[in-house]
């Protein structure tokens, strides 16, 4: 099983990088919150990785951060939530919300996340409220996303499930709302965004 990978980043999107290791390119599906911290094309990086293996698929996951792995590995521990569903919640809600969203039971912000309906986040809150940590590390510093700021958070966002017109929604008063003086990290935004499009 492959646990970790250390190399030099090929290309990169929301919701996957390919890493070049010893001339050997590995595709990882990546939560969003792990695009907007990692660097350059050419960088180097080092991926946490969970290796998910099937009859008809061999798929790595990586994460950069140790708190977002160990979510992962709870998240697909409970029935019905898949590899690809899990990212998708990672990426749809911050790690640390995601904590206060579960010991809470707070369904409602929940089923806000794209792709959870009200079964999944009841099945999530029963099977994992109680597995919660009580604190979770600093963040790491987020390194700010390439191109545009609207064509990173339309690409996010569409990638979590939200159509093209609702994406450039939210993206557009993101944008927006921001300060003019002090442009806003990509993770700023895309938490932004992601407020707009969930109603809050």
């Amino acid at each position: 099983m492959i646990a970790q990978l250390r190399g030099r980043i090929l290309r990169k999107s929301p919701q996957e990088v390919v890493i070049d290791v010893g001339g050997v390119g590995y595709r990882v599906t990546i939560p969003v919150s792990t695009f907007y911290r990692l660097g350059e094309a050419g960088a180097e990086v080092s991926l946490r990785i969970h290796t998910h293996v099937r009859e008809d698929a061999f798929a790595l996951f990586g994460f950069l951060s140790e708190t977002e792995e160990s979510l992962f590995a709870r998240l697909i521990d409970v029935a019905g939530v898949g590899p690809k569903l899990a990212v998708n919640i990672l990426s749809g809600i911050e790690a640390p919300e995601l904590v206060d969203a579960l010991r809470a039971s707070d369904v409602a912000r929940l089923t806000r996340i794209p792709g959870v309906g009200r079964k999944t986040a009841e099945r999530l809150v029963l099977e994992l409220k109680d597995k919660m940590p009580a604190t979770l590390p600093a963040a790491e510093a987020p390194v700010p996303a390439t191109g545009t700021a609207k064509d990173d958070l339309l690409s996010a966002l569409v990638h979590l499930g939200y159509s093209r017109p609702e994406a450039e929604r939210g993206a557009e008063r993101a944008l927006r709302d921001g300060g003019a003086d002090a442009p806003d990290r990509f993770e700023d935004l895309l938490r932004r965004a992601l407020q707009v499009l969930s109603g809050r």
